[in-house]
C-alpha cells in the first residue's frame, strides 16, 4: 500500500539513522572538521570558544529534530554541569538515546515538533537545524517551537533554500524516481552520485563560469564538482567521510517525501508572524540559516 508523505519521510529518516547511528557524530565534536566549521560559520561563530559563549548562561537547550544526536552531543560538549540539554525526535529518538547515554544533563524525547511540547516546559535557546523543512507544515512546527521559548530567549533555525532552476528540477526529479525504494535499493542509486561527486572532486579542476541569469548562476571561480553540486545536481561528497557516510548524506537529501525549500523573505516572515527579532541571517548555497529573539 503506497504510504503518505509524511509515513513516508518518518520511515526514510528511521532508516537512515538506523543504518548509519554514527554518522557525522565524531566529526561533528572535531573542531577541525568540515562539518563542524559550517555548523559555526552558517551561525555566525568563528570559533568553538563564541559557540561556547553563545550557549553560556542557558539553563535549558532544546535540540529539536535531533537525529542522532550528534549536534545535541556538541551542544552538551560546550555547557556546564548546570545546563540541561533536550534533544527532540520523531523517527530517530532511540538512536539518539543510545548515542549520548554518557553524555550527562541530556536528556531525549520522542516528539513531533507539530505536535503538543507543553511538557517539555521552557527553554531558554531552541536549536531546529536541518529539521522544518522534513515536516508538513515548515511554519506551523516554528511557531509551535516559539511557543517553548523563554522571554529574552533564542531560536536557531536551518532550512533548505530554493536553488537554481536546474537544481530544483533534478532533486525533484531524482526524488520522484527513489522516494518509493527501499533503503537497499535506494542507497544502490546514491553509490553512483556519490561517487560521480567523489570522482569530480579528486579532479581538482577550478572553473571561471560567466554569469547566467537564466540559470541563476553568478560568475566567479568554482571548483568543478561544487559547481555541478550547487547548480545541476547533488553529488555529496566529503573525503572525510567513509563512503557509506557520503552514501547516507546523499540518501538524506533524495529519499525524504517531504523536503521543502524556502526563500529568504518566507523566512524572515515566519520570525515576523512569531514576534521573534532576528539577530543573524545567513545565507549558503544550499539553505538559510537564522537565529532570532524573543523581546
Amino acid at each position: 500500500m503506497p504510504q503518505n508523505q509524511e509515513e513516508q519521510t518518518i520511515k526514510s529518516f528511521k532508516e537512515k539513522w538506523t543504518n548509519n547511528k554514527n554518522l557525522a557524530f565524531s566529526e561533528t565534536l572535531n573542531e577541525n572538521s568540515k562539518i563542524q566549521q559550517w555548523i559555526l560559520h552558517r551561525n555566525g561563530f568563528n570559533s568553538l570558544d563564541e559557540f561556547k559563549d553563545w550557549l553560556s548562561g542557558r539553563c535549558r537547550i532544546l535540540d529539536a529534530g535531533c537525529g542522532n544526536g550528534r549536534v545535541t552531543a556538541l551542544l552538551q560538549a560546550n555547557t556546564n554541569s548546570t545546563q540541561q540539554i533536550v534533544g527532540i525526535d520523531l523517527s530517530s529518538a532511540e538512536v539518539a538515546a543510545e548515542n549520548l547515554n554518557s553524555f550527562k544533563n541530556v536528556d531525549v524525547y520522542t516528539k513531533d515538533l507539530l505536535g503538543d511540547l507543553t511538557d517539555l516546559g521552557y527553554f531558554e535557546l531552541i536549536y531546529c537545524q536541518e529539521v522544518l523543512h522534513h515536516t508538513n507544515d515548515p511554519l506551523g512546527a516554528f511557531s509551535n517551537l516559539c511557543k517553548r521559548l523563554k522571554p529574552g530567549g533564542e531560536i536557531a533555525i536551518y532550512v533548505y533554500k530554493l536553488k537554481a532552476p536546474i537544481r530544483e528540477f533534478s532533486d525533484d526529479y531524482i526524488r520522484g524516481l527513489i522516494s518509493e525504494f527501499s533503503y537497499e535499493e535506494a542507497t544502490k542509486e546514491m553509490l553512483k552520485l556519490t561517487e560521480l561527486g567523489k570522482t569530480l572532486s579528486e579532479l581538482n579542476i577550478k572553473l571561471e563560469v560567466p554569469e547566467i541569469k537564466i540559470l541563476e548562476i553568478k560568475k566567479g571561480e568554482y571548483d568543478i564538482q561544487k559547481f555541478i553540486y550547487h547548480f545541476f545536481l547533488k553529488c555529496f561528497w566529503n573525503p572525510d567521510l567513509s563512503l557509506d557516510e557520503n552514501i547516507a548524506i546523499n540518501y538524506d537529501w533524495y529519499h525524504p517525501t517531504i523536503s521543502t525549500r524556502h526563500t529568504p523573505d518566507e523566512v524572515k516572515s515566519w520570525f515576523d508572524q512569531n514576534s521573534i527579532k532576528i539577530i543573524h541571517f545567513h545565507e549558503d548555497h544550499y539553505g538559510i540559516t537564522a537565529r532570532g529573539k524573543l523581546d
